[in-house]
């Protein structure tokens, strides 16, 4: 059941890295037209640990813990994981359907 987790987990992150660097580039261009200015990407209560305006930070955070997570096996850290991909799955589509060309 490990192998099963690690390896949906690492397709998601892999998923989520590719969205992210779409999103982030989107947000470049939405901020050099001074459309994006917003401060923060997810509000302090959804349970990430950074705090940025861009994907990228986010990711990372997820990645770093999916690391640490392979190593402990951790099962607070794992539902901490999951519902962080899920709030960038979500976020990520929402920002893609609406930016989208």
């Amino acid at each position: 059941m490990t192998e099963t987790v690690n390896k949906h987990l690492l397709e998601n992150i892999s998923i989520i890295l590719k969205k992210s660097l779409s999103a982030d580039a989107t947000l470049t261009d939405l901020r050099a037209k001074e459309k994006a200015v917003f401060k923060t990407v997810f509000t302090k209560d959804a349970g990430f640990n950074c705090s940025a305006n861009t994907f990228q930070p986010y990711v990372e955070e997820v990645a770093d813990e999916y690391l640490t997570w392979q190593k402990n096996q951790n099962e607070q850290l794992l539902i901490s994981i999951v519902n962080k991909i899920d709030q960038l799955f979500k976020v990520l589509n929402n920002f893609e359907k609406s930016h989208s060309s």
